[in-house]
């Protein structure tokens, strides 16, 4: 879906909803209200599709012209036990009339399709939120499951709340009666029907749905025609029930965003999408060697699918396998990549530091997720960095980039196609599961505002002789970048050795010459800290003493939590780094600067060391591994204990 909008504006992200017009009524048609912002939650079981259904709400509220964001979180298990606490899953949409930043702090509304989609995501829920209950889930069996003494809708414990009882199944299995489904294919249904009642409230369109139904089932029309039809019945149940008397209104985010052609992004759509569009301006194939890993497989998924640009993709039988073939790819002339997740850079630490000695361009992307080990599969963290930084045997230095936000994965990826090509070196970016499951609007580049990434392979021989003779050395380095040519196989006169072994400067041929092993060491290493990257931008509008530093995903809560200070009168600087190795040349003294830095990580404080150990400040950490994206409340409640300390 895509959607033309116009100049851009802030607002406060993470506030709670407010009401921005009088309650209207036209003729025929229940209460109107109209909303700044919303945030809604969808939880069932991993089988409810509930997935899916925040996927549709986030597709038409995209298409509606809604500034968004999104957080899926669902369980390891491809299908977790039914009616239980860890078989929970949920999605959840923030969505408003202005630029936002995060998912949300907490929902305004929740749609639990059984007792334990109730239990385990009321803790989030603020007093006065409205709440839609399948009441059909919740029997005797389903309640004891989940530790339910008695069911929490009769017994008091949903006072404080706006609770909206709806037999969902029951009117779904109506609703399809005449289909001749059996009642347990009519139930699945379910989701479309209170995807329906969802769109009715919120007055979001329909027609994608309809569409993307008929595709989905295009070999099934039966089931097409019946999830339809439960959608509809979901419509026009909210149209005539008394028991929802308003609907809301949020309007398109018109004065958002800078002029353009917009689309939803999730940030693996958006990594994929930067890859094929660097292979473009490099004028070089695509190759992705990669082994199945969650949050990573979307990548691969999305990459096979467009063999039309040049791109190859090859699903290993291990991650050893897959960053073997990447780096054969490298050497025959492709831009190539392998992507993972934490265990599988453990796996592939040998080969990285392989291309490290090789001195060929290779991408590898790690969605991280929680550790250690196989840890939390399908839940967030940011623990990788020290592994990225000292994850290899020897002094072995990556270059590694980590993008902010969904969309800004698409440049991340470009601009580590552009560090490895330029230098010559494996190139490591740190994404996550949040960025990647989550999305938000994106403006589609015009192809003149992407960078040329050209490569100029070499051609013939490079160097002279003492006697005259003319030669190819593998090694002998470009003056400006130390990036070593890039010989491809076949090409004649240009054979040359290469290994794992420590090549002779210039020549390339085996050492084990002290003295040149020193010299390699030092030169691999200062063509890591001679890559250019830009300055760091220092958002600091007031001259405030307390810097907040962050990398990676936590800019969106940072950010959030930032407005929410300025807006109360508070004076914070905010500063966000893209290059982590090497550091922005002015890191140093844009932290010498202030009195206090705190930076928060989805980690134990590896950024916080990093940083410490570098520039002797004393930067103070704020951490949280719970495998969840920070809450800007909660960041702004830390961040103002900073400035008052």
């Amino acid at each position: 879906m895509t959607s033309q909008v116009s100049s851009p504006a802030e607002q406060a992200d993470g506030a709670d909803s407010t009401l921005v017009g009088e309650q209207r009524k036209p003729a025929g048609v229940k209460d109107v209200q109209r909303l700044d912002r919303v945030i809604i939650r969808f939880a069932g079981d991993s089988g409810d599709g509930m997935q899916l259904t925040g996927d549709r709400f986030t597709s038409e509220t995209a298409s509606f012209g809604n500034d968004l964001s999104t957080l899926p979180n669902f369980p390891a298990e491809i299908r977790a036990p039914a009616g239980t606490l860890p078989g929970v899953s949920s999605f959840q949409l923030h969505f408003a009339d202005h630029d936002i930043l995060t998912p949300g702090d907490a929902p305004n509304v929740l749609v639990a399709m059984n007792p334990a989609a109730l239990k385990a995501n009321i803790a989030d829920v603020p007093r006065g939120a409205e709440i839609i209950v399948n009441t059909d889930e919740f029997t005797k069996r389903a309640l004891q499951k989940v530790g339910y003494a008695a069911s929490p809708l009769d017994d008091g414990s949903m006072d404080g709340y706006s609770l909206h009882p709806v037999p969902l199944t029951t009117l779904t299995v109506e609703a399809l009666k005449d289909f001749g489904l059996t009642r347990k294919e009519a139930e699945r249904s379910k989701n479309m029907f209170a995807l329906g009642l969802l769109s009715w409230m919120y007055h979001r369109p329909t027609e994608g749905t309809e569409k993307f139904l008929k595709s989905k089932f295009a070999k099934k029309p039966e089931i097409a025609a019946a999830n339809i039809a439960a959608f509809r019945a979901g419509w026009n149940f909210g149209e005539t029930t008394e028991d929802f008397a308003v609907s809301y209104e949020v309007a398109p985010a018109a004065t958002a965003f800078p002029t353009g052609t917009y689309r939803n992004i999730s940030g693996n759509l958006a990594l994929s999408y930067g890859l094929v569009a660097a292979s473009r301006q490099a004028d070089l194939p695509l190759f992705l060697g990669s082994y199945p890993i969650t949050p990573a497989s979307d990548i691969l998924h999305e990459l096979s699918r467009h063999k039309n640009f040049g791109v190859r993709t090859f699903q290993a039988e291990d991650e050893i396998a897959g960053i073997g073939a990447a780096l054969g790819a490298a050497f025959g002339g492709s831009l190539a990549v392998t992507t993972t997740s934490g265990p599988g850079v453990a796996l592939k630490s040998e080969t990285i530091g392989l291309a490290v000695s090789m001195e060929l361009p290779l991408l590898v992307l790690d969605i991280q997720r929680g550790g250690p080990s196989t840890g939390l599969p399908t839940k967030t963290e940011q623990a990788d960095l020290l592994q990225a930084m000292f994850g290899r045997n020897g002094e072995a230095p990556v270059p590694i980039v980590a993008p902010c936000t969904p969309a800004d994965c698409f440049d991340a990826a470009i601009e580590a196609a552009r560090i490895a090509l330029t230098y010559r070196t494996p190139v490591m970016l740190l994404s996550d599961g949040y960025l990647a499951n989550g999305s938000e609007p994106w403006r589609i580049p015009d192809i003149d505002e992407l960078p040329d990434l050209t490569v100029q392979f070499a051609q013939g021989p490079n160097h002279t002789l003492d006697d005259g003779t003319e030669v190819f050395w593998p090694y002998k380095r470009d003056p400006q970048t130390l990036a070593r040519p890039w010989a491809i196989p076949g090409t004649p006169g240009l054979e040359h050795r290469i290994g794992g072994i420590e090549k002779q400067d210039g020549t390339g041929n085996i050492s084990y010459d002290p003295a040149n092993h020193d010299f390699m060491v030092r030169t691999r290493q200062a063509k890591i800290d001679g890559i250019d990257v830009p300055d760091l931008d220092v958002d600091d509008p007031h001259g405030a003493r307390t810097l907040v530093l962050g990398w990676g995903s936590t800019y969106g809560p940072i950010t959030a939590a930032v407005r929410r200070l300025r807006g109360s009168g508070e004076s914070i600087a905010q500063a966000h780094l893209r290059h982590l190795n090497p550091f922005p040349r002015n890191l140093g003294a844009v932290l010498k600067r202030y009195d206090r830095v705190v930076i928060p990580e989805m980690n134990l404080g590896q950024l916080a060391t990093l940083v410490r150990a570098k520039y002797l400040v004393d930067a103070h950490s704020y951490n949280q591994v719970n495998g969840m994206p920070f809450k800007a409340e909660q960041l702004a409640t830390a961040l103002k204990e900073a400035i008052d300390g």
